[in-house]
């Protein structure tokens, strides 16, 4: 499933905080980290696509059914909010690649010579090794 898809204004909540790690003393001062609040249910999403995101082993996921990305990177408040819709939208569009289904398949003929072939030279290289009985 091909899908380019963008989140609307109303389906993301965005929360400003202090941003953890060095920074002087403007980290002290200015909320420039962003949380991201994404709830998956509300969402304009397909429900395939709703169902795969709540499916996921995510710490970000909570038990509500939203997604909180966090994101501090930059010292601008605009870039880091840029940055976690970019890092949702990245994590929508990796749930919603469906990988090819695997068809099972037997060996061919010639591998499975091959491989018995390969077998009974390494016994016979094996069997050289021991010890002889006189």
């Amino acid at each position: 499933m091909n899908l380019h898809w963008t989140p609307a204004e109303w389906e993301l909540d965005f929360s400003f905080i202090r941003a953890s790690g060095p920074g002087g003393q403007n980290v002290n001062k200015v909320s420039s980290a962003v949380h991201l609040r994404f709830d998956i249910r509300r969402s304009s999403l397909p429900p395939i696509i709703k169902e795969r995101l709540l499916g996921l082993s995510d710490q970000r996921l909570t038990q509500d059914g939203s997604l909180v990305i966090k994101a501090q990177a930059s010292r601008s408040q605009e870039q880091n909010r840029a940055d976690a819709v970019a890092r949702l939208i990245e994590l929508v569009q990796s749930v919603a690649h469906t990988p090819k289904a695997r068809r099972a398949t037997k060996p061919t003929w010639g591998s499975q010579q091959r491989r018995l072939e390969g077998k009974s030279l390494r016994s016979g290289i094996k069997a050289g090794r021991a010890k002889t009985l006189y």
